[in-house]
């Protein structure tokens, strides 16, 4: 259980909170239960969430000394906090996505709660840390989860409604895939900035350690997901599915190669 004195988990409980108040009026919307127009309490409390996680990152940092991304439980929160801020940013400016609200926000609620389980145990910052590629390679991951996410609650949400020719559909449908394409550019800085950090920290551009080994996967399975779509014309369902594919092998490199493993590049994002 997570002992009581690490006060930022107070800030994450209020987070997940305001995430599950957001999921809930998104599920009522989607349901019919409440009206369109209460899409703005949708982004209220998903603003009130990344605030208060926003809050409970800092407060990690200044207690730690050093950035999120070390620690299983600080890599959580902080991918808690930017996924949510990624996530509000793009539903307040592009209505097209919040269909993907009701399985983007329980996402977010399941990362959450799986945070709150891990102890916020701290440990001591790597002198390869030290270095500004780390911060280029560890913000394009964000960015990269963050548009993948989106990109794969409207695929779940498309998957689910089953109707490919209606005009809406087609609109969600290319949202998603702009999206994806904007997943695949982060990742591929992600990438390069990684090599450039491992050149600095290590002394090679590349070691096939099972990170990197796993992060070159999901880039090319992205790459094949966006080249299929372009080139082959694949069935639109075939094409949900397979962003569908990217997420969960994303979150599955991410969030859970480097703790599986004692690589170098433990503890990254």
């Amino acid at each position: 259980m997570i002992p009581p004195f690490a006060p930022e988990v107070l800030w994450l409980w209020g987070g997940l909170a305001g995430y599950l108040l957001s999921a809930v009026t998104a599920l009522r919307i989607r349901s019919g239960a409440a009206p369109r127009q209460a899409e703005r309490r949708v982004l209220a409390a998903l603003w009130l969430a990344v605030v208060l996680l926003a809050v409970a990152v800092a407060q990690r940092w200044l207690r730690v000394g050093y950035g999120p991304f070390l620690t299983l439980f600080e890599i959580l929160l902080s991918n808690v906090f930017s996924l949510g801020l990624f996530y509000a940013v793009a539903y307040w400016r592009v209505p097209a996505v919040r269909p993907g609200a009701v399985v983007v926000l329980p996402v977010l609620i399941v990362l959450g709660a799986w945070n709150v389980t891990v102890s916020p145990v701290q440990s001591d910052l790597p002198s390869t840390f030290d270095n500004p590629w780390l911060w280029v390679h560890v913000g394009t991951g964000k960015v990269f989860l963050g548009a993948c996410l989106t990109a794969a609650g409207l695929a779940v949400v498309l998957l689910m409604h089953g109707a490919a020719g209606s005009e809406t559909s087609r609109r969600s449908d290319l949202v998603a895939w702009r999206f994806m394409a904007l997943a695949f550019v982060f990742q591929t800085l992600l990438i390069v900035a990684g090599a450039a950090w491992a050149r600095d920290a290590w002394g090679r551009f590349w070691g096939w350690d099972p990170l990197e080994t796993w992060s070159f996967i999901t880039w090319l399975m992205a790459a094949a997901a966006l080249h299929a779509r372009v080139t082959w014309k694949l069935p639109p369902a075939m094409g949900w599915w397979s962003i569908l594919a990217v997420l969960v092998l994303a979150i599955l490199t991410f969030l859970g190669v480097p703790f599986l493993s004692h690589a170098a590049h433990k503890g990254i994002l």
